[in-house]
């Protein structure tokens, strides 16, 4: 083999190298604030290959040796080189991402500052720059009486989908945000996730924001109005059994957790720790849902010990099995769905899992649960747990569906709350 011929055939695999190397997959971008300094940090990172473009990089060819290139040689790099109009769409990513980017970086700002003024400076959605003020002026109003001030914060971006358009991008992206609270001298971290369907089009040569929508799936309550507030009553015609061996659901799948099969007491510390384990992600000994906060909930009272009680009818009961023959839903309504599982706790019982209901949320104690109602029609659409206390003795809840660890309990910071929002507060048994 001629040296040419090498230079080429070495040329061709590092262009290959470069190939793979290609994502087109999701990409995480951080920022940092500290509140005061104004200073904010972002550093793009690659993520998990999703999928691969095919695009090729050109080689350089400007060395003496591939100037003595054969014909034939240099038929063979032509063949490799990119076209243009991978060029450009290289050009289109960029222009977009960086959009992006100042976006992400105003979001992360607005949050320390609670105004949305640098938000509204990067997007044409209007209704969405209003709705971003109310929330925002909620969240500062609220902490102002709070005595709750943002000592930092950080802000995660992942792109979870993109669709792109000759002059159109529509993203899907999820962030995570994490925030320092002061309040009386004491610090805390409360964490939360949020997801936005974003609408870019290009202006020019620029890209700009045009749309952008809040993805708030605690508004989607499963299995909408078919799981209806229903009496519960135990007696009936039972259905048919499911080749599930009794129990059902082995405690033992908590691995983390010792199983004592002879408590009567719930055990508040060891749901909580359930709550904290499992706040951003799901269990897979469980089923997950799109709408999944009621369902964490319940494996997270299970985990502290609250007794099911199996009726074998999906109206009655608390209970969990998982799925049967042919995808058949082997668990009780209570068990994933809000308004439900509020029934349940309404309901007086000598025994199991029970709770009381109290008019205020600073009665409540650590594993105790919270019920939303976001348009206050008697229609329950959202369950949290609590797992903390602030300075005030006001509690900080979990959840799972938008997923949130130590969040304030009334939500004021979310897109789903509204001035019709009321909230229902279990306080469950420690006898059980």
């Amino acid at each position: 083999m001629s040296k040419s011929a090498a230079n080429v055939k070495r040329r061709r695999k590092r262009m290959k190298v470069r190939q793979q190397a290609t994502v087109l997959g999701a990409q995480h971008l951080t920022m940092r604030s500290n509140k005061g300094q104004g200073e904010v940090h972002a550093s793009w990172g690659k993520e998990e290959l999703h999928k691969q473009t095919t695009s090729r990089k050109a080689p350089n060819l400007r060395t003496s040796q591939q100037n003595k290139a054969s014909k034939e040689d240099k038929a063979v790099v032509k063949a490799a080189v990119t076209p243009v109009t991978n060029n450009a769409q290289k050009e289109k990513n960029k222009g977009w991402k960086l959009t992006l980017q100042q976006y992400i970086t105003m979001i992360n700002q607005a949050e320390i500052e609670q105004h949305g003024q640098r938000v509204s400076e990067c997007t044409a959605d209007e209704l969405h720059n209003k709705r971003l003020q109310e929330r925002l002026h909620r969240q500062r109003e609220r902490d102002s009486f709070r005595s709750a001030q943002i000592a930092g914060s950080e802000m995660k971006a992942e792109i979870l989908s993109v669709s792109e358009l000759e002059q159109e991008v529509i993203i899907n992206v999820k962030f995570h945000l994490t925030r320092k609270i002061s309040q009386d001298g004491k610090q805390y971290v409360e964490e939360r996730t949020d997801q936005e369907r974003l609408w870019l089009s290009k202006d020019g040569q620029n890209w700009q924001i045009t749309r952008v929508e809040p993805i708030v799936p605690e508004r989607k309550p499963r299995y909408g109005g078919n799981a209806q507030d229903w009496p519960l009553q135990y007696e009936g015609t039972e259905e048919e059994e499911p080749l599930v061996t009794r129990p059902y659901l082995n405690p033992d799948l908590m691995s983390s957790f010792r199983y004592i099969r002879a408590t009567n007491r719930y055990l508040r510390e060891q749901a909580v720790a359930y709550a904290d384990t499992w706040w951003n992600k799901p269990n897979p000994s469980y089923e997950e849902f799109e709408a999944n906060c009621t369902n964490y909930v319940s494996q997270c009272l299970f985990a502290g010990k609250a007794p099911m009680l199996y009726t074998n009818r999906r109206d009655s009961g608390w209970w969990y099995k998982g799925r049967g023959q042919k995808g058949k839903e082997w668990w009780s309504y209570s068990w994933a769905v809000s308004r439900s599982l509020a029934a349940f706790l309404s309901k007086e019982r000598s025994s199991g899992l029970r709770a009381t209901e109290v008019e205020r949320a600073d009665q409540l104690q650590l594993g105790d649960v919270i019920v939303y109602d976001w348009n206050g029609t008697n229609s329950f659409q959202h369950t949290t747990i609590v797992t903390a206390f602030d300075s005030k003795g006001q509690p900080l809840v979990n959840a799972n569906t938008n997923a949130s660890r130590h969040r304030y309990w009334d939500y004021q910071d979310s897109y789903a709350w509204t001035p019709n929002t009321r909230y229902r507060f279990f306080h469950i048994s420690d006898l059980m």
